[in-house]
């Protein structure tokens, strides 16, 4: 699974990175080294245009979503909660995710994430969780597979209202490869910059077609490192948290 990222990069960079077209500036978000479930997060993703051609190409845009799908259907927003990832396997087919792998894929920027390995203390014999920073060998940013979905609050009367809608969104996960799979057995699923148009485009509707996009990485393009478990609370941030600790 992944249950914490670090996005840590300026929009500006993200912008130029990721080739977009419409990102309104007032839209910000700090960086963050501890990425939690719920937090806000910068997702990039194609929209049709609005002028009614449909042969137009969609616009890619840089946007905040929330982190935790919520379906239409939902009752309410605690359903993202539990649906921070989307296993690649099932994606395409679970009610949940249908929908939106069919029209709505994103990709999320990471410098990296985190997984915890099961350790025992030596000095106590405890089983303790030991986190390690998982990211690309060259330090260059990951293009996660993720999906979104639009909420419509029901407490909320008029359409164009702001706060009517929430946008969502989930990280697809397959099975670890490479050193994250030393510390975990699923990771987050990285596409390579070769799928990012046909990802996000929301014309390409076929689910085989799409599931041939997410192919397992290979290997030796990830390297991990044992972190301090300040991580371990939501409430701790900045860069210290993807330093080396000692053994």
């Amino acid at each position: 699974m992944c249950g914490r990222y670090v996005s840590a990069r300026s929009p500006d960079d993200l912008v130029r990175l990721f080739h977009v077209t419409d990102w309104p500036p007032p839209e910000t978000l700090a960086p963050s080294w501890n990425v939690a479930p719920t937090d806000d997060v910068w997702a990039v993703l194609e929209r049709a245009a609005r002028d009614g051609d449909g042969d137009a190409a969609p616009g890619r845009q840089l946007r905040p979503l929330r982190w935790g799908l919520v379906p239409s259907w939902a009752k309410d927003v605690k359903a993202g909660a539990r649906m921070i990832n989307a296993r690649v396997e099932t994606v395409h087919e679970k009610p949940a995710f249908r929908r939106a792998f069919a029209r709505h894929r994103c990709l999320l920027p990471a410098d990296g994430f985190y997984e915890w390995e099961q350790a025992e203390d030596p000095g106590t014999g405890k089983v303790r969780k030991q986190p390690y920073f998982i990211h690309p060998e060259d330090d260059g940013v990951m293009a996660l597979a993720g999906l979104y979905a639009y909420w419509r609050d029901p407490a909320v009367d008029r359409d164009d209202d702001p706060a009517a809608w929430l946008v969502s969104c989930t990280i697809i996960t397959t099975e670890a490869t490479d050193e994250a799979g030393r510390v975990h057995p699923r990771m987050p699923l990285a596409l390579t910059k070769d799928h990012y148009d046909a990802w996000l485009d929301p014309r390409h509707q076929d689910p085989d077609e799409l599931r041939a996009l997410l192919t397992r990485p290979a290997g030796g393009l990830l390297a991990a490192r044992r972190v301090s478990t300040a991580v371990n609370s939501v409430a701790s941030n900045g860069p210290r948290l993807v330093a080396e600790a000692a053994p």
